[in-house]
């Protein structure tokens, strides 16, 4: 077709699907080294994972060019019927899979929708009680240079000096002297279960609002291996990617009701499902991500098959593997194993940092986050730990056996951090480690 100017009119698929190598040979040439860096090196970051062709499949379809600003039935642009029951479906997917009376789909990210619970819970400068970014907790959760710590007072439970897990008691006793309004239980870097049965005891007792924060164990609850907070909390928040291998997004569960409304929010006409809503949209956001939720509903219906809670089981029989052998081989892990997907290398008495580990590692093929640990004194950009875990590996097909060849791996690295030879070696020796196993949504080239 020809325009006023004499010109053709560039049509989408001219410089758009699938041609992505004609339109942007840089950006081809960065996925493709991207997939080889998947196909040859060992995931151990926690909080990633690979998902399945049918969510990328999803993340990338023409729900991306519909625009959608409000909620299912009562939508600020028209078009929407589909979309309405896209939304809808992934709502009661959610909804069902953990058992929720409410559920909200929109939020971008984790962060925007602790952000929203925020918002929607408390005002500023409230009391909040969290557990502190050192000793495993979130930056949303009450830490200093974030909004949570600056916007809202924020009151720290701690762990057990001995045991290096929650201490109840002292999170009671704190609780009980400082009144918060709103108590998280969640953590980015705590290898063990969240006993959500006391601490819903202990919000109570204080009038609190309890919100958890499952994140990173969202799949390990849907898998039945860690227990579901939904019965115990007011809100609980998640992203959808992580071990429920979804789409980069987020979402909040919820209770209709707010069981506090006459004491903290008595002028309020709305309930607690819908003073959520309201926080994320029109208060923090604008138009939903339906690609995201598209992919979300995948995902969900994936985490619904049966095979998803062996999956689950084996995340944590992988996790439990690698760090006993890695016990055996003399390392130190924080709180001394994992009841979950991760656990932390504690490198207090090493001469280097977590980030010069974490450095060296990678250099090996082996990809790992170096990680604040408890009584940790680097600076948060160097820290004293590594953190690791199974859910990509584990999602690639490794079982127990492979997780004492990867403690082998990283040994070789810890043991010489000065030797690049070895680690050369150890490189090669991964990557052909790796080219036995299938990598989820990578195809073959």
């Amino acid at each position: 077709m020809d325009n006023s100017a004499g010109g053709a009119i560039a049509q989408p698929d001219t410089y758009g699907r699938p041609h992505l190598a004609a339109v942007d040979s840089r950006v081809h040439e960065l996925l493709l080294r991207q997939e080889r860096q998947e196909r040859t090196t060992l995931k151990l970051i926690a909080s990633e994972n690979f998902a399945s062709s049918a969510v990328l499949e999803a993340t990338g379809s023409i729900f991306t060019n519909k625009y959608a600003e409000g909620y299912p039935g009562a939508r600020y642009y028209a078009g929407n019927e589909i979309v309405d029951e896209l939304e809808t479906l992934a709502i009661e997917r959610l909804k069902a899979l953990f058992g929720s009376e409410h559920a909200n789909v929109q939020p971008y990210s984790g962060s925007p929708a602790n952000q929203a619970v925020y918002r929607a819970l408390l005002s500023p400068r409230d009391k909040v009680m969290g557990l502190p970014l050192p000793e495993g907790g979130h930056l949303t959760h009450g830490w200093s240079v974030n909004f949570s710590g600056s916007d809202y007072q924020r009151v720290p439970y701690r762990l057990h000096e001995k045991t290096q897990q929650i201490d109840y008691d002292h999170l009671r006793e704190t609780a009980k002297r400082e009144r918060p309004k709103l108590i998280w239980v969640g953590g980015t870097a705590y290898p063990r279960i969240f006993d959500y049965a006391a601490m819903a005891e202990i919000a109570s007792e204080v009038n609190s609002y309890l919100v958890a924060d499952i994140a990173h164990i969202c799949g390990l609850v849907v898998a039945g291996v860690h227990p579901n907070p939904v019965s115990h909390c007011d809100v609980v928040t998640s992203t959808s990617h992580k071990s429920i291998r979804g789409p980069r997004g987020g979402f909040i569960l919820s209770r209709n009701e707010d069981r506090y409304q006459p004491l903290h929010h008595p002028k309020s006409k709305h309930n607690l499902a819908k003073r959520i809503d309201r926080a994320v949209f029109p208060l923090l956001q604008g138009g939903p991500h339906m690609n995201t939720i598209a992919a979300l509903a995948v995902a969900l219906q994936e985490a619904a098959n049966s095979s998803f809670r062996v999956y689950g089981q084996q995340i944590v029989h992988n996790a439990k593997a690698l760090a006993q052998a890695l016990l055996e081989r003399g390392y130190e892990l924080v709180t001394g194993g994992t009841d979950n997907h991760m656990l932390i290398l504690d490198l207090r008495d090493r001469s280097l940092s977590g980030k010069a580990y974490a450095e060296r590692l990678s250099r090996a093929g082996i990809i790992a986050n170096f990680n604040m640990v408890p009584g940790d004194r680097r600076h948060p950009a160097l820290t004293s730990g590594i953190r690791l875990g199974t859910p990509a590996v584990t999602s690639m097909g490794m079982r127990e056996t492979e997780m004492v060849q990867i403690a082998a791996f990283i040994d070789s690295v810890c043991r010489q951090p000065d030797d690049q030879e070895v680690h050369a070696s150890v490189r090669r020796d991964v990557a052909d480690f790796c080219t036995a196993f299938d990598v989820p949504g990578i195809p073959d080239r």
